[in-house]
């Protein structure tokens, strides 16, 4: 699959659930309304559709939400999806709020998953749960410990947020490093309608960056995880340290991801509105004729770059659709 701009599509994004059990203030609201269940693509339903995606061409699949492990039977799913690896697909991941981790580390494991994102914005239990509005700490704790004894690779994503938890970041890096973990460090989105202000939260990484580089000596790496994800190493812990910066600097131009929402809505881009119904293509025949070639008009659509901004004049999200139907 090339898009209109020469570059290759071999990263997929598939969200299987809105649902969540946290609540995080830069996500989704506290009172979320969530898709009736009737809406959601069946489990056999999405491994149509990501098999599709692999016969095309994906060589890497990242299974998101919400919260992905809140979805019922998804280990059957992922199951499924780890048969490919070896046949067209060379990679599975799944990226978590790690609340679930110490119920299916393990079955993660046996499905091929080998890396796994946990979301983590800090390791104070109290700022953690006003964070995540109810999220437990320790729970988190076990799962990323549970994680690491199954033997899959864990990597920290930590959203910077302005006045809440930039203070904590050289300790979640050294946390992280001292346990073979890479971190990387996420500005803030505007995505949905959160009942606060992201102008308020908006931390941008230049500056972060720039601070840490006073503490440590950051070395240009070349590491890449398929993601957008730009990486130092830094030399006093050893470890990577990762940025997202969809705001300071667009990542854009080496994009070879698109993604797919628990509903069968294909966005070809992150902060574009423009989608293709798969689901459409899904149910109105068992041959893929049709699915490939809504996949194939999605693509030839897929922008040069999003149009993300923090607009400090107005609250309004760039975008109404919220994170957690987009898929992490």
């Amino acid at each position: 699959m090339i898009d209109p701009f020469g570059r290759e599509i071999s990263y997929l994004r598939v969200s299987v659930t809105d649902r969540c059990d946290f609540r995080c203030v830069y996500c989704m609201s506290e009172h979320m309304t969530f898709l009736p269940r009737a809406e959601l693509l069946t489990l056999e339903e999405l491994e149509r559709l990501c098999a599709a995606f692999i016969r095309k061409g994906v060589k890497r699949l990242r299974i998101t939400g919400g919260e992905p492990l809140v979805r019922r039977n998804v280990m059957w799913l992922l199951e499924r999806l780890g048969a490919r690896l070896g046949g067209g697909l060379d990679e599975l991941t799944l990226t978590t709020n790690g609340s679930q981790l110490a119920r299916f580390a393990q079955a993660l494991f046996a499905a091929g998953v080998r890396r796994v994102n946990v979301s983590l914005d800090t390791q104070d239990a109290a700022k953690f749960r006003a964070i995540t509005r109810w999220g437990d700490l320790s729970k988190v704790m076990v799962g990323i410990d549970a994680a690491q004894a199954a033997g899959l690779s864990v990597k920290i994503n930590t959203v910077a947020l302005r006045d809440v938890n930039e203070l904590e970041i050289p300790g979640m890096l050294e946390w992280a490093h001292g346990r073979g973990m890479d971190l990387t460090l996420i500005e803030t989105m505007p995505l949905g309608d959160i009942e606060q202000d992201r102008a308020e939260q908006y931390l941008p990484l230049s500056l972060v960056r720039a601070r840490l580089a006073q503490r440590y000596t950051l070395e240009e790496s070349d590491h890449r995880t398929g993601g957008p994800a730009r990486y130092v190493r830094v030399a006093e812990t050893g470890g990577r340290l990762g940025f997202i910066t969809p705001l300071t600097h667009n990542f854009c131009e080496s994009c070879n991801r698109v993604r797919v929402t628990c509903t069968g809505t294909l966005f070809m881009c992150l902060g574009q509105n423009d989608s293709a119904d798969l689901r459409a293509a899904l149910r109105a025949s068992k041959d893929d004729g049709l699915l490939d070639a809504a996949i194939d008009e999605g693509i030839a659509r897929k922008p040069k770059g999003h149009d993300f901004v923090i607009d400090r004049r107005r609250q309004a999200p760039a975008l109404m659709r919220h994170m957690s139907l987009t898929g992490g």
